[in-house]
């Protein structure tokens, strides 16, 4: 009975969030500028009223995030509102963003300035698996056009999240003591975890420590989805179960025109399973320091953050995916990230901003699998280490300025330009300690490369009057490869004159099955983008609104799969003989490829009386396309038509809301990636919260109608047994039940 407990405890909560941190003193009133520049597309989540002057921004209140931690244990499904995201499945919290069709190192992700990068050959930790959805406190999502400030080395947006602002207590006021605990249960998976911050400030510093722990089983589909499991029901996505422990420690220092922060925090994963890979996580132990400063002068302002970050990552299998008691093969990543950044907002005029900075970014990768024998005629033995990555190193060094004029009332443009250099290298490589003829073929090869990446933005906004604005926008962004897709190398080494590409398999940060091979001589890719926003609403943004956002993207050098071709001295067969001809050996290679597609959403107040409250509908529409232009082929995990219908009820301390969730059919799949159709459904969700002076209680039923369905971008389902065309099902239905208190 233990486990259905609901755990209590005390943290810190911060009433003002903002991107950024900021203290109360540092402004000038004549040179007062907003923080952020405009940009296209954007949402920010946030625990204070609207910002007036970004038209273009979707809010949601302190509540909304509350509840979205008792719904998810995955910090990304806390943006699953947001027009023109979608999420590709993996670990219970580790799905990977997708926006416009663009997924994971396509976009620039960053948690509380950090630019995160996954270490590991299967992707399981991407940068927003780091942060626990208890630290949000806001999180910003650039769809489309992205500022050239807000991000380069990416060609799909920018996702930022951001934990509270330091607080601090009034001049000559007692030190200010805050505290917040919350407790949740799921039934379904039966997961359930907890949060806890403190914090104590006086007019100077603020001290905060914030920690939060979840773990969870199985969870269940709304039905049986295979005849294959063996060791669980028929209805359980094996390899689903997870737990998760986060810690954070702040201190914040300011005077009348400088505030800094550091910050030093660590997570723990003891394991989480895959149901999509061939491999689970048995342990991520990362920890990280984060600095940043905010100097305020007559001319502007002054931004500075440096950090480091060490994650040390494994894989082996769980007990679902052990068919025998001795069945190992332990994997091992450390990767190194570290960054400096810096950035003046200098106030030209009045009306003119000039914003020019500085960002370096020092990433080193070890990739390599112990062996689990001596004998190195036999698969996974041999004298030493398979090196799947040696030393990687990726290097990046950016440059940036961005103009913005207001003009008028009406007329807002941006200008923005970057340039950047990212230089790439690897050492040696050997097969369980063994120089191979492909090993050694591979490491004649000059694997450095040195890429010089060119980054322009230009956007208008005019806003015609109090109910209308339009804006539209250009831009070219660049990113160039990471180091599995330019140095995963082997293809299997000749075994009794048969070739076994286990190797492969396990380089597959997809989650579809099939195995991969990078190519050293990649090309960075060149994304041109052209997207507009209108925006209609009332006066007072209180009754209605309507917004439309169209978009088309053409991808020069876009990194895509195809069959694997004979190289260094190996022949690849596809379909895959060793996996039964399931699945297939892939390669990357540079393709030209194009995107489109569109945004809408809307809300409408239908009533708003004193004894009833008031009742909003809301929607949100979501349509993107993606293809391969040399090949003709679908372009992976595209999201197919969908749509959320929702009703929210307000009265008071007490909301409501029902909502429907409407997914056509996947039929545009990828052929070669042998994607797995899926139908369509539609999901009924609801959620309650009452909120008193210093307790909150949030309640809900996710998939009410126990739905069985399957996740168009969950990839193929692996979590017992390899399968062919299974997509990984979504979650059945779920009670779930959650509790703040505040202090």
């Amino acid at each position: 009975m233990k486990k259905y407990v609901l755990l209590l405890g005390v943290s810190y909560l911060s009433l003002g969030v903002a991107a950024e941190p900021v203290t109360n003193d540092v402004s000038n009133t004549k040179n007062k500028k907003p923080e952020e520049p405009l940009v296209l597309d954007i949402l920010t989540i946030k625990a204070q009223a609207a910002n007036i002057d970004q038209p273009f921004g979707t809010y949601l209140d302190y509540s909304k995030i509350a509840l979205a931690r008792t719904v998810t244990s995955d910090t990304a499904q806390m943006l699953k509102d947001t027009p023109g995201m979608s999420f590709s499945g993996g670990g219970g919290i580790s799905s990977r963003p997708i926006i416009h069709g663009m997924a994971d190192d396509r976009l620039r992700i960053q948690v509380d300035g950090m630019n995160l990068i996954s270490a590991c050959a299967n992707h399981m930790n991407p940068a927003l698996s780091y942060v626990s959805p208890s630290s949000v406190l806001s999180a910003q999502v650039l769809a489309g056009i992205t500022p050239v400030s807000m991000g380069g080395d990416s060609i799909g947006g920018t996702i930022r999240v951001n934990s509270a602002d330091p607080e601090f207590a009034e001049n000559g006021k007692t030190p200010l003591i805050k505290a917040q605990g919350s407790s949740f249960y799921r039934s379904n998976g039966d997961a359930y975890g907890g949060n806890i911050s403190t914090s104590i400030a006086n007019e100077y510093a603020e001290l905060k420590y914030t920690g939060s722990t979840v773990q969870s089983r199985n969870y269940k589909a709304g039905g049986n989805f295979t005849t294959r499991n063996t060791k669980n029901a028929n209805d359980v996505v094996s390899s689903s179960a997870y737990k998760s422990e986060n810690q954070s420690v702040s201190l914040a220092l300011r005077n009348s025109d400088h505030l800094a922060v550091i910050k030093v925090g660590q997570q723990n994963i003891p394991y989480q399973g895959f149901p999509n890979v061939r491999m689970d996580m048995t342990g991520d132990d990362s920890w990280f320091a984060n600095v940043f400063t905010r100097s305020q002068f007559q001319w502007g302002n002054l931004e500075m953050r440096a950090y480091h970050e060490d994650a040390q990552h494994k894989m082996n299998f769980l007990a679902d995916k052990m068919t025998t008691p001795t069945r190992t093969m332990p994997m091992e990543t450390n990767g190194i990230n570290q960054g400096l950044s810096v950035k003046a907002n200098i106030d030209i005029t009045d009306k003119h901003l000039l914003t020019v900075g500085s960002e370096y970014q020092r990433y080193r990768l070890d990739d390599w699998w112990d062996p689990i024998g001596t004998n190195p005629m036999i698969m996974m033995q041999g004298p030493g280490a398979f090196q799947n990555i040696n030393k990687g190193k990726r290097d990046r060094i950016d440059l940036f300025a961005e103009w913005e004029g207001r003009w008028s009332k009406q007329w807002l443009t941006q200008l923005g330009a970057r340039v950047g250099a990212v230089e790439m290298n690897a050492s040696n490589v050997m097969d369980y300690g063994v120089i191979t003829p492909e090993a050694r073929l591979v490491n004649d090869q000059n694997k450095k490369q040195t890429d010089i990446n060119i980054d322009w933005t230009a956007l208008t906004r005019y806003t015609a009057n109090d109910m209308q604005t339009y804006e539209l926008g250009a831009s070219r962004k660049t990113r160039s490869p990471n180091l599995y897709e330019r140095f995963a190398w082997s293809r299997g080494r000749n075994m009794m004159g048969m070739t076994h590409p286990m190797a492969m398999y396990m380089n597959n940060w997809v989650g579809d099955g099939n195995g991969y091979v990078g190519d050293s001589n990649l090309k960075p890719e060149v994304a041109h983008t052209v997207s507009a926003t209108a925006n209609w609403h009332d006066a007072d943004q209180q009754n209605w609104e309507a917004k439309i956002i169209p978009f088309y993207t053409h991808v020069e050098n876009y990194i895509d799969a195809r069959l694997c071709r004979p190289a260094n001295g190996v022949t690849c067969a596809s379909p895959s003989p060793v996996s039964g001809g399931a699945f297939n050996l892939l390669q990357l290679a540079n393709f030209d490829a194009h995107l489109f597609g569109v945004d809408v959403s809307g809300s409408k107040l239908l009533l708003d009386t004193a004894k009833y409250g008031s009742v909003t509908g809301k929607t949100i529409l979501n349509y993107v396309r993606g293809q391969n232009n040399d090949t003709g082929d679908n372009l992976y995990q595209q999201m197919p038509f969908n749509a959320t219908v929702a009703l929210a009820h307000q009265r008071g301390r007490w909301s409501n809301t029902i909502e429907t969730q409407l997914v056509t059919a996947k039929t545009d799949v990828q052929a070669v990636r042998l994607e797995p159709k899926t139908a369509g459904y539609a999901l009924l969700n609801l959620r309650s919260s009452y909120t008193w002076k210093y307790l909150r209680v949030d309640g809900g039923i996710d998939n009410i109608l126990d739905k069985n369905y399957a996740l168009p971008l969950g990839g193929t389902y692996i979590g017992e047994i390899s399968t062919k065309g299974i997509a990984v099902p979504g979650m059945g239905r779920s009670f779930n039940v959650g509790m703040t208190v505040n202090y």
